[in-house]
């Protein structure tokens, strides 16, 4: 049982778990201490700023509070109540004023920073200096996203604590002592990695400012949409600003059980892609010798019309798993139940049988031991689950990845909390992992797998929804419906383009369909959508309508080619979701999702489908011998992320991972060139040794491994 304890601040008497922070015991009570360097996502708090300095009874002098936690009979008194206090704070303030630069008109934080906020509320009403403030070269890029301007910087070393305790890049860093200490980048090398934007949320002040942001838009001329990132299957909750009716920003919502207010740079920013030069914003029809051709968007539909027809239900569906549920439903009905198509191509495999080991995101942090299996990095997949496995790490977890999955029962001997990750391969072989290490009766266990794209089950469970008529291939295929510049960019969905009688294509950009389809019809960015997502955990969220697109919706022109066809189909999220929902989601309304989306039960064991069969076996390791090839999907790839020039510097560079057996047995050392070949194919990359990596796979992102078998050489160039 929590042991609880009273004490008194400002002559209020609370009473708060034993341990709790003061600064959490005066929030209780109704008081707010002012503070700058604490924050609890970062750690321990480190007494830097000292803005938070109180009178506790008993002590010689000011104490900073965010160092403190509650004790029995503690008499704590506030700038509120007492003189020295507000002595100290306002002290404190005239100190961390003394060189801070008096540029709020043209500082992006101004309007919203706390450091101004704080000075009105607690600082000198003037100041008493009268030399000139100390200035430095301004402002410095330590990437090409964030600038740094040192002279308005505190020294809260709120970022430098994300760097190393959080993201444990190392990557920031404080140099010099006293007062020369000032932030900078470890080597003066750029500050590179996935989570690099959240220090420009983070810091108190304008210090570190986002590239894309900065002199774009004031506090007072925007607006925020309370919204959920569509580029990975985490889905961070988010918040859109806007000005103007376009997208200037995007930070995050904090949702504790999932992102704990953590948004990776992709999902930060990469709205920008919705400006991209070869954007789609009018439907595209091909005429001979001329290419392709604008026309009207009743044209598009009459056209769209009849091609639907002329395949005579040959027709297969290409989904991208970026549409939200209530687009796929739409596209799904209009073709299954209009057309009589059953073949789709769905982006992800599903299985339901999962849901008996869901957990929360969060609850990995305080797992006792967490195993990773599947070939894929979880950076690339899902980052902000990567954080998770990082924060239990530091919590004292053991996390195994690699291991020998015979041996993973004597390796978790003893641990009561475990989840299961699995990180590439299929959800049936980590439900059969779980299923064995019987995780689904463990008090705080359970299992994840981490899909490639970010609404696939919501897709899948959607298309299914739709009919319950079986798949069937059709030879040729009349008609190909490609949805979704992901379907787009895939080197497979072309191949099957070349075998179609006809192509329509739905993309936001008209590189990625130019060459080879017969319709093209504007696409929409899960930033311009009403809709709904479902996550990696089973969670369904809402996406709301940022801004508005460059064309109509796709659900309203789908309702409308319905029409057509005798389908009755709404154009209205709400409408069709209800639909949906009675078949898949258990009728829950769609005004019920609400900002931060509650995470359903885990389902009763053999709930659904269970699945069944044998766990992948590890090719085995041989000197000279083919290794089997991991080619993954790169977190900063795709069609979003090209469109992006900020976002360049952080592409996968071109290497390939090894075992430390692999490269032993290569004599292959870390940084070495290497030539990888498979069938006449070849292509030159740097070797990076990991030992986590099974030996018997080699991996690398798929852009700098294209065109290679699975089964490759690699030797030393």
């Amino acid at each position: 049982m929590t042991e609880l304890v009273t004490l008194t601040i400002d002559g209020r008497e609370v009473q708060v778990p034993k341990g709790t922070g003061l600064v959490e015991t005066a929030l209780a009570a109704g008081i707010e201490i002012p503070v700058f360097c604490y924050e609890p996502r970062l750690g321990p708090a480190v007494g830097a700023c000292r803005m938070c300095l109180c009178d506790v009874e008993g002590m010689p002098k000011p104490m900073a509070a965010c160092t403190m936690t509650a004790q029995d009979g503690m008499v704590v008194r506030t700038a509120l109540t007492s003189a020295k206090a507000a002595d100290a704070q306002n002290a404190t303030l005239e100190f961390l004023l003394v060189n801070h630069p008096l540029d709020c008109p043209v500082c992006d934080k101004g309007g919203e920073c706390p450091l101004q906020d704080l000075t009105f509320r607690y600082g000198p009403g003037s100041t008493r200096m009268t030399f000139e403030k100390r200035t430095f070269d301004k402002p410095i890029p330590i990437s090409p996203l964030i600038a740094l301007d040192r002279e308005r910087c505190i020294l809260c070393y709120r970022c430098t604590r994300f760097s190393e305790n959080v993201s444990e890049d190392g990557q920031l860093v404080a140099v010099n002592r006293g007062a020369q200490s000032m932030i900078a980048t470890f080597g003066d090398e750029p500050y590179r990695g996935p989570f690099t934007g959240n220090v420009t949320e983070l810091c108190p002040v304008g210090a570190l400012t986002s590239t894309q942001y900065r002199f774009l838009a004031r506090p007072w001329e925007i607006q925020s949409v309370p919204s959920v990132c569509g580029l990975c299957p985490v889905g961070c909750n988010v918040n859109v600003t806007t000005r103007e009716g376009k997208v200037k920003r995007v930070q995050s919502r904090n949702h504790q059980e999932l992102d704990g207010g953590w948004l990776c740079d992709k999902g930060r920013y990469a709205y920008s892609h919705l400006y991209a030069d070869d954007r789609v914003v009018d439907p595209l029809k091909r005429v001979r010798r001329r290419g392709l051709g604008v026309i009207s968007w009743d044209e598009a539909i009459d056209e769209a019309e009849r091609l639907i027809r002329a395949a005579d239900g040959r027709v297969v569906t290409a989904l991208s798993g970026s549409e939200t549920i209530e687009q796929a439903y739409a596209l799904a009905k209009l073709l299954r139940r209009g057309v009589g198509a059953h073949e789709a191509v769905l982006p992800e495999e599903v299985d339901e049988s999962l849901d008996a080991f869901r957990l929360p995101l969060a609850d990995i942090a305080h797992a006792d031991a967490i195993v990773v299996v599947g070939p894929d990095p979880v950076v690339e997949r899902a980052p902000i689950v990567d954080l998770w496995i990082r924060a239990a790490r530091r919590n004292g977890a053991e996390v195994l990845e690699g291991v020998d999955q015979g041996d993973l029962q004597r390796s978790l001997r003893g641990k009561e909390r475990v989840v299961l990750v699995g990180s590439g391969g299929g959800p049936q072989e980590t439900a059969i992992l779980a299923r064995r290490l019987k995780l689904g009766t463990k008090p705080g266990s359970g299992a994840l797998h981490l899909p490639e794209t970010a609404n696939g089950r919501g897709v899948a469970e959607a298309w299914s929804a739709a009919s319950d008529a079986e798949p069937t291939t059709p030879e040729p295929i009349g008609l190909l419906i490609v949805s979704g510049d992901e379907a787009a960019a895939n080197p497979d969905v072309r191949a099957l383009a070349e075998r179609s009688e006809s192509v329509i294509a739905i993309t936001m950009f008209l590189g990625l369909a130019a060459g080879w389809a017969d319709l093209v019809l504007p696409g929409t960015s899960y930033l311009e959508r009403d809709g709904s997502y479902v996550n990696l955990e089973g969670r369904i969220q809402r996406l709301r309508r940022a801004s508005i697109p460059p064309a109509p919706d796709e659900l309203a022109w789908i309702a409308k080619l319905a029409e057509r066809f005798g389908v009755e189909l709404s154009p209205y999220p709400p409408v069709v979701f209800a639909e949906v929902s009675e078949k898949c989601f258990g009728g829950v309304p769609y005004g019920e999702i609400g900002e931060r989306a509650p995470l359903p039960p885990r389902q009763p064991p053999g709930a659904g489908v269970v699945a069944t069969g044998e766990l992948p076996v590890i090719p085995e390791a041989k000197p000279r011998g083919p290794l089997q090839l991991v080619a993954y999907r790169a977190l900063f790839s795709g069609p979003a992320v090209e469109r992006v020039p900020e976002l360049q510097f952080q592409r996968p560079a071109p290497e390939i991972e090894l075992s430390p057996v692999d490269a032993d047995n290569r004599r292959i050392s870390n940084g070495d060139p290497v030539v990888v070949s498979s069938n006449g194919t070849s292509v030159e990359l740097r070797a990076r040794v990991n030992a986590l990596l099974t030996p018997g796979l080699v991996r690398a992102p798929r852009e700098h491994v294209a065109g290679l078998q699975p089964k490759v050489l690699v030797k030393k160039r």
